[in-house]
């Protein structure tokens, strides 16, 4: 299966899909976005097309490694991101032409269903009873939200009494049945963390998402020591280079996405280098159904999965597109307590609607990240 075309299409609401086709007529589909940045990814992607063209399509494995060590400069959310929906168009070819789902290729299942959790509050949250209630009547029981909007670099006690009071109705709605994580986007800083972090205790998340920025890899130790609560952190990593640091610092769950890290084949690799270290794995996935499909075929082939990331009714996808919007079998993501009962097509186990794509694609998105400013009009994180 000769490698003969690669297409990618910017649709709404924020994201990039690829296409590849074969000399003898398959076709795989993957997803590369990389949220405010997707021009820079599609550069990338025709840069590969180079290597690509007249590769046989089978050989996975090898033309990953082509992608990722013969250009000499290597690594990063733009080429990891190119690697990944390649990689997932890739896997999606082979598993078609042999009639399996993926996960049967990666060793088989070893779980009938996994769990997912839905976003809350936006980002800069309020209401979040409301807003819980809302995703409870999808089917969910679990949820994440962001902890807050910008915050000053320690930390002012109206924005701790604000963070505290969102765990706690998020908790007093949920009960002792349902789970909620909080989302930090890298806004605190290490001192405030520590500060912080104990205070949420009481609340029982399931865990922390990043409390500080992943360039800050000095401070995940002190972090992980100064709370029992669990720390993720992953979203922003894209190896198991760079997944190595964090888990040696005693992070509990690593979220790789799989539109960013490289793909299956990278994100597989990276939850075995996790359960060796008993850490599980949550990949971070507020984008597109490829994205998701690709996903759930790595939690169904891993021990250590613990919960999955989706996009349904998420604020950035309010007004343009929704997750199912390019798919011909919308079913395939149907939640039932809290779960996706484990797919069973062929490839990524979803059907691509070409011609929802092809006519999307016509009025690409020019989606960027939103800026945060402190009350003194310095840059925060978002």
């Amino acid at each position: 299966m000769i490698i003969e075309r690669i297409e990618t299409f910017q649709v709404a609401p924020r994201w990039l899909l690829v296409r590849l086709e074969t000399e003898d007529g398959h076709v795989g589909w993957g997803e590369a976005s990389l949220e405010g940045h997707a021009e820079a990814v599609q550069g990338a992607i025709d840069g590969y097309t180079d290597l690509l063209i007249g590769q046989d399509a089978t050989r996975i494995e090898h033309l990953w490694h082509l992608m990722t060590r013969t250009g000499f400069y290597r690594g990063g959310p733009v080429f990891g991101s190119a690697v990944s929906g390649i990689d997932h168009a890739l896997w999606d070819i082979k598993g078609k032409a042999l009639g399996v789902p993926v996960h049967e290729l990666l060793g088989g299942p070893v779980r009938d269903k996994v769990r997912v959790y839905g976003w809350i509050g936006g980002d800069d949250p309020s209401d979040v009873a409301a807003a819980i209630e809302t995703q409870l009547a999808t089917g969910l029981t679990a949820v994440k939200m962001n902890a807050s909007g910008a915050t000053e670099h320690l930390g002012s006690l109206a924005e701790t009494t604000a963070i505290l009071d969102r765990a706690r109705a998020a908790r007093e709605t949920l009960g002792t049945e349902g789970d909620f994580a909080i989302d930090f986007h890298g806004r605190i800083s290490p001192g405030y963390a520590r500060r912080l972090l104990p205070l949420l205790e009481e609340f029982h998340p399931l865990f922390v998402e990043e409390p500080v920025v992943p360039e800050l890899n000095t401070a995940w130790d002190q972090l992980v020591a100064s709370t029992s609560i669990p720390i993720a952190t992953g979203e922003r990593l894209y190896s198991r280079w760079d997944t190595l640091p964090v888990l040696t610092a005693g992070v509990s769950v690593v979220q790789p996405d799989l539109a960013h890290a490289g793909g299956i084949s990278e994100t597989r690799r990276i939850a075995v280098l996790a359960e060796t270290y008993g850490a599980a794995i949550a990949p971070h996935c507020p984008l597109g159904p490829l994205a998701l499909a690709a996903a759930l075929q790595v939690d169904f082939a891993s021990s250590n999965f613990l919960i999955q990331e989706q996009s349904l009714g998420i604020h950035y996808n309010a007004g343009s597109a929704e997750l199912t919007d390019y798919l011909l079998d919308t079913e395939v993501f149907t939640f039932a307590d809290g779960y996706i009962h484990r797919p069973t097509g062929p490839g990524l186990g979803v059907q691509i609607d070409e011609a929802a794509v092809r006519r999307a694609a016509q009025s690409p998105h020019r989606w960027r990240t939103p800026g945060f400013h402190r009350t003194d009009g310095s840059i925060a994180e978002w």
